[in-house]
């Protein structure tokens, strides 16, 4: 697995300037980074007058890589605090950093949370947590995050995910795979392009895991004007319903995505922004030592309104009963 191959933006000290003190302008002004309507609608008013420097910085993904990394931010080590023990215990710590990717997720389109998790929060405290090691969620460390589509039983996932490094002494790597970037024959993709099983909540979702409803089934693979795109999780479809043609399509689809993976080891202050149409992502396993200097990632979401990359018929889908918050702009 290659290490650190993301193509990388770099912001200019101008525009971190400007970006940075727009963030602590509004959080001067509303004294938390709660994100209340009115501020959500403060941060779309300052969105529309950030330079072209940073809009140009955060132009749609255009590489088969399906991400880049936006570099030159800085992260006061010492200023942000201990990492806290838990997104639950987080609160507002560093948190001029909640609205830097607010701001940043309100150029590239329309930042969403979900209600039932982080209590509706529009950017997420990724942290090790005692308890949750081998969980298939951020909060884990102990064990590989397997790769994944965020958020992929939900129709109304994100398009894209940005994750800012706040603190990373151990270079924990976050992996990456593009779909663009796979080998597969024809028959495979037309055995994966078929509604053939679900992807069920993970387990950030109790609410959504105890939904009644029946789970649709959703295909893994679709064609785009732009190309091939997935919906992908392992760790939450139940693939031992499936028929042995199709669980073998799948497991030739998995072992391209480890082929093609590489592993990005972020430095605090880089944001690393993710295609998540094209790319599924994940963490390899780390040892957490819960005495504050653990890996500390803020998680925000974005949709990209007008975009044409799923198909139509998600649009029939229960989602779970999960409904996303989105920050209408």
């Amino acid at each position: 697995m290659p290490t650190g191959a993301a193509p990388v933006r770099q912001l200019d000290s101008p525009a971190v300037d400007e970006l940075t003190e727009i963030a602590h302008k509004i959080l001067a002004d509303f004294g938390s980074s709660a994100a209340r309507p009115e501020l959500l609608r403060r941060v779309a008013r300052s969105a529309t007058r950030l330079g072209e420097t940073i809009r140009h910085a955060c132009r749609p993904v255009d590489t088969d890589d399906g991400l880049y990394v936006l570099r030159g931010l800085p992260v006061d080590d010492g200023g942000i605090g201990p990492t806290p023990g838990s997104w639950a215990t987080a609160g507002d710590r560093a948190a001029a950093w909640d609205l830097v990717l607010l701001l940043l997720a309100t150029v590239m389109g329309h930042p969403i949370a979900w209600e039932g998790q982080q209590e509706g929060r529009f950017v997420h405290n990724i942290v090790p947590s005692p308890g949750h090691e081998d969980e298939q969620t951020g909060a884990s460390s102990t064990v590989l995050l397997s790769p994944h589509t965020e958020d992929a039983f939900h129709p109304g996932r994100a398009h894209l995910l940005l994750l800012a490094c706040m603190r990373n002494h151990d270079a924990v790597a976050t992996t990456a795979a593009s779909i663009r970037k796979v080998r597969l024959d024809a028959d495979d993709i037309a055995l994966l392009s078929r509604p053939v099983l679900p992807i069920l909540p993970d387990d950030a979702y109790a609410e959504a895991r105890a939904f009644a409803g029946e789970p649709p089934k959703v295909p893994t693979l679709w064609q785009t004007e732009t190309g091939p795109t997935l919906r992908y999780d392992p760790a939450y479809t139940p693939l031992d319903e499936a028929p042995a043609v199709h669980r073998a399509a799948y497991d030739r689809l998995t072992a391209e995505l480890e082929r093609v993976s590489v592993a990005v080891a972020l430095e605090p202050g880089d944001v690393l922004v993710v295609d998540n149409d094209m790319v599924v992502h994940g963490r390899v396993p780390f040892r957490a030592r819960y005495d504050g200097t653990d890996r500390w990632l803020k998680r925000a979401s974005v949709r990209v309104p007008g975009r044409r990359s799923r198909p139509y018929t998600e649009a029939d889908e229960h989602g779970y009963g999960q409904s996303a918050l989105v920050a209408l702009l």
